[in-house]
């Protein structure tokens, strides 16, 4: 063991009249530790919330869409097979994509319609493991439902599948009719007449989200193209990929394919903004929190300081014994690493444990009508522990470097001469 080391260790044992400098080290010991501790636990949260929003917005969200800049898209055979011909695409499907309003008796919802292949191609998104009521299979299919007004026959219905909370607001259920009203009607001598169709709700979805339980119903192909007027164009093509995090490339390789005037859009492109916001808060947290190592690393400088002024004489018997300005400084700074090394790996340890029990037990709860999620989510990754870590030992190391300067820089002719 170099000497440097073993001296820089036995400072760290103090005698019982230096009992004060070693209360103030454990304190920054510990000032360390709770600091790297609580920023890897919030960094688990905040991964955790980025990527449980993720998978529910790609639970509910092809991975690419393809559109075109001229609308509706006629050749639809030709742009699907040049699109499930393209490397990296796992599946594509033919999409109706438009806005109606949908009403029941006194109630009225501005929807989007998402019209989809009934069936297996319908699995682009996830809607038959996030049915809460109903089945995928009656997409389309025809229900009948009780005559209303004067009528005594019952009606034969078309099945729709609408989000939870769209149900609950307008107070219906699986097997009640709705109205489907399109603002883009056809024209007449006293201007323009809504298009007004009645379909049955087929089943219920819940996604998690509010915004695509309470605004989004789900209608098959045929129909959308029938009650839109499209005859066999589509708005748009769905399509979903092998690796989530290469999308943006398939998206480039599908325009390619195309040529003008199609845009294939991708999901990150898509939700830029709020995976941006998700980025930005998870680094506003980590430089807010790191003021906390901060904090503990000017109690290292305090503790190295009040070390300098207690060890005068034994640092000038070192210098007159043959020892350097550069191993007086390394002594103070060893000291100061041994302190930070300490409390980071004790953060680092409470950090994953902190996490294993927030993911374990789940007890911490979050409201239901603010967040889309009931407990917090957690998502434990080595190299955000890793980063922290390095950045925490970093902090500490640069702060024992005034300490460590001042110690090297006694003299050690006027210490013996005074003391």
């Amino acid at each position: 063991m170099r000497y440097e080391l073993m001296v820089g260790l036995r400072y760290l044992r103090a005698r019982r009249k230096e009992a004060f400098i070693s209360l103030i080290t454990v304190i920054s010991v510990v000032g360390v530790m709770i600091g790297v501790m609580t920023l890897n636990i919030v960094l688990a949260v905040m991964t955790g919330f980025e990527e449980d929003l993720r998978d529910r917005i790609l639970g509910f969200n092809p991975h690419i869409v393809v559109v075109s800049y001229a609308g509706a898209i006629r050749d639809a055979d030709k742009v699907l097979a040049t699109v499930r011909d393209t490397p990296g695409v796992v599946a594509a499907a033919p999409l109706v994509y438009s806005q109606v309003m949908l009403t029941t008796g006194q109630s009225v919802s501005g929807v989007v319609v998402r019209g989809v292949p009934p069936g297996d191609d319908a699995a682009i998104v996830d809607l038959k493991g996030h049915l809460s009521s109903g089945s995928i299979d009656r997409l389309g299919a025809e229900f009948e439902v009780p005559p209303s007004g004067d009528s005594k026959t019952p009606t034969k219905l078309t099945g729709v599948i609408i989000g939870q909370e769209l149900a609950k607001q307008l107070g219906v259920d699986v097997g009640d009719p709705v109205s489907v009203v399109s603002p883009m009607g056809t024209a007449s001598p006293v201007g323009m007449i809504p298009k007004v169709k009645r379909f049955a709700v087929a089943g219920t979805f819940d996604s998690g989200m509010f915004d695509y339980d309470s605004s989004l119903i789900y209608m098959s192909l045929g129909d959308a193209q029938r009650f839109f007027g499209l005859g066999d164009a589509i708005t748009g093509v769905e399509v979903r990929v092998g690796d989530i995090y290469h999308a943006q490339d398939v998206a480039r390789r599908i325009e390619a394919g195309l040529g003008t005037p199609y845009r294939a859009r991708d999901w990150m492109e898509v939700n830029r903004n709020l995976f941006l916001a998700f980025r930005l808060e998870k680094a506003v947290y980590f430089i807010v929190l790191l003021l906390i190592v901060l904090v503990a690393a000017f109690n290292i400088i305090a503790t190295l300081i009040m070390i300098v002024m207690e060890k005068r004489k034994d640092i000038a018997i070192l210098k007159c014994m043959g020892a350097t300005n550069r191993s007086i400084a390394r002594i103070f700074m060893l000291k100061g690493a041994i302190v930070g090394a300490v409390g980071t790996a004790l953060g680092v340890v409470g950090g994953y444990a902190g996490c294993w029990l927030l993911a374990r037990y789940q007890f911490v709860e979050l409201p239901k009508d603010v967040f889309y999620v009931s407990t917090l989510p957690v998502r434990v990754y080595g190299e955000n522990f890793l980063l922290v870590a390095l950045a925490s030992v970093t902090i500490c190391l640069l702060a024992t470097i005034y300490p460590a300067r001042q110690a090297a820089g006694l003299a050690p002719v006027e210490v013996i001469r005074y003391e």
